[in-house]
C-alpha cells in the first residue's frame, strides 16, 4: 500500500464536520468519499463558472472517460516522473476453477491478485492527457492552434491521506492551450491571472506561487528544482484545514515534451508547444465551505451571485 499520510487535527475536525453534515460520505478507504447533494451543487456551479470565464477564448469542448490506453500512458513518460501516483486497471481472464478459488479467498478477504492480469487500460492521473494524442491524430494544428476544454473529469493518484482536501480520485477542470511558444505562454500568465482574480470573486485568500511537482527519487528532485528555475509550474494556494494553504490549481508550461511525445506540429512543420490549467475541483468546493461555512444558502450574497448567475 501507498504511503498513509494521516490528517492534521484541524484537518480531522473538517473532515468529521464535512461527513456529520452529509457533505462528503466516507467508503472506508482514505481519500475516496462519495459526495451529497450540496456538496455536489458547489462543485458543479464553480464549474459552470470556470466555462463562462473562458468562453470569450472560443475553446473546443473535448470530453473522455477517466481511463486511458495504457500505451498512451507508458509514452507520456508518467511512470519515470510518478510511478508512486499511478494506477493500473486489472482484470480476470483465467479459468473457471481458477474463478471459484479468486471468489473463496475474497470472501475472507485474503489476496487474490493472482488470478489477476493487466488490462490494456489505466485511470487517468491528469485531464489533459487524452488531449494530445486526440490533438495529434488530427495533422498539423491550423493557424494560432488551438485551445481545448477538457472539462472536469475524474482522474486519479494513489496517495492515501487523512487530508480531506488530498483525495485519490477527483474531478480536475482541465484546459489545454496548444501552439506557438509565445502564445502558449502568454496564455497560460493570463489564465493564471484571472483565476486568481475568479477566486478572490468567491471571497477565497488565494494566491499564485512558483511550484513543482512530487516527483520521484534522487532525479526527480533534480526535475523538480529545474521546474521550479524556469517557472514552469504555478500553483493558486488558498486556506482549507491547517496552518499551510492548499494548491487548488496549477497552471503547467511542458515546453515540446507532449508535442514532440505524440506529434504535434504546428500549421509550419515545426513541433508545438503545450500547457494546461488545471482547477482541483473539491478542493475549490472545501474551501468555500471552509470560508463561509457549511450551509450554501446562508453565504454571502456576491458569493452566490457569482456562483449562481
Amino acid at each position: 500500500m501507498a504511503d498513509f499520510r494521516p490528517g492534521t487535527p484541524a484537518q480531522d475536525e473538517f473532515l468529521e464536520e464535512l461527513t456529520e453534515a452529509g457533505l462528503l460520505i466516507p467508503s472506508g478507504v482514505p481519500g475516496v468519499y462519495g459526495r451529497g447533494q450540496l456538496f455536489e451543487d458547489v462543485r458543479l456551479a464553480f464549474d459552470d463558472l470556470v466555462t463562462r470565464s473562458g468562453a470569450n477564448d472560443g475553446p473546443e469542448r473535448l470530453r473522455v472517460p477517466p481511463i486511458l490506453p495504457r500505451e498512451q500512458f507508458e509514452s507520456s513518460g508518467y511512470l519515470k516522473s510518478f510511478p508512486h501516483l499511478a494506477g493500473s486497471i486489472f482484470g480476470f481472464e483465467g479459468s473457471e476453477s481458477q474463478a471459484l478459488k479468486q471468489q473463496a479467498r475474497a470472501a475472507r478477504h485474503e489476496d487474490w491478485s493472482e488470478f489477476q492480469e493487466m488490462t490494456e487500460l489505466v485511470l487517468v492521473p491528469a485531464a489533459c492527457y487524452p488531449v494530445y494524442p486526440a490533438i495529434a491524430r488530427r495533422g498539423p494544428l491550423p493557424e494560432g492552434g488551438v485551445i481545448v476544454d477538457a472539462g472536469g473529469s475524474y482522474v486519479f493518484r494513489h496517495e492515501p491521506s487523512g487530508d480531506p482536501a488530498r483525495l485519490q480520485m477527483f474531478h480536475q477542470r482541465e484546459i489545454v492551450r496548444i501552439g506557438e511558444p509565445d502564445a502558449v505562454a502568454d496564455w497560460r500568465e493570463m489564465w493564471r491571472d484571472r483565476a486568481v482574480d475568479l477566486l478572490r470573486s468567491l471571497g477565497l485568500d488565494a494566491n499564485f506561487d512558483v511550484a513543482s511537482d512530487p516527483f520521484f527519487g534522487r532525479s526527480g528532485r533534480m526535475l523538480a528544482a529545474s521546474q521550479r528555475e524556469q517557472a514552469l509550474k504555478f500553483e493558486i494556494l488558498v486556506p482549507i484545514a491547517g496552518d499551510d494553504p492548499t494548491a487548488v490549481a496549477s497552471f503547467n508550461y511542458h515546453q515540446e515534451h507532449f508535442a514532440e511525445t505524440f506529434g504535434i506540429e504546428l500549421s509550419d512543420g515545426t513541433i508545438a508547444h503545450t500547457a494546461c490549467l488545471g482547477f482541483g475541483e473539491e478542493r475549490i468546493t472545501l474551501a468555500l465551505f471552509r470560508a463561509h461555512g457549511l450551509e450554501p444558502a446562508d453565504w454571502p450574497m456576491e458569493v452566490r451571485r457569482e456562483l449562481w448567475a
